[in-house]
């Protein structure tokens, strides 16, 4: 019985093929999810945090830039709120937590000699 190379070739190929597939559906779950949901949580809360905190620098700035001369730049909770939803994609943001945000960078940036801001009622 003679071997045809091509034949050789093609089986090698499908065998080739069939182990990469049966490799992918048994590894894809650990790719996909999470090593451990609690940890998964905790860089969603931190990154959450830290978007509302870039969010509240972003409309502390932008109110900065937009206050006349002389004129207090006005930062609302709601601008901050809406800047989060719409930059970084997170729908609902509690008003509470975008506050706090403001509040922390309110007193980071030392906002209070030219800033007026309804985050601190």
């Amino acid at each position: 019985m003679r071997w045809d190379p091509d034949a050789v070739v093609g089986v090698l190929v499908a065998l080739l093929g069939a182990g990469l597939v049966t490799a992918g559906v048994l590894w894809k779950g650990r790719a996909v999810r999470p090593f451990a949901a609690s940890r998964a949580r905790s860089i969603a809360q931190r990154e959450y945090a830290r978007d509302l905190q870039r969010a509240a620098d972003h409309v502390i700035a932008a109110a900065r830039g937009s206050a006349g001369e002389g004129e207090p730049a006005i930062v609302t909770v709601e601008a901050v709120r809406r800047m989060t939803e719409e930059r970084y994609g997170y729908t609902g943001v509690e008003r509470r937590h975008a506050a706090a945000a403001l509040r922390r960078r309110f007193e980071h940036g030392r906002c209070a000699a030219d800033c007026v801001t309804d985050a601190f009622g």
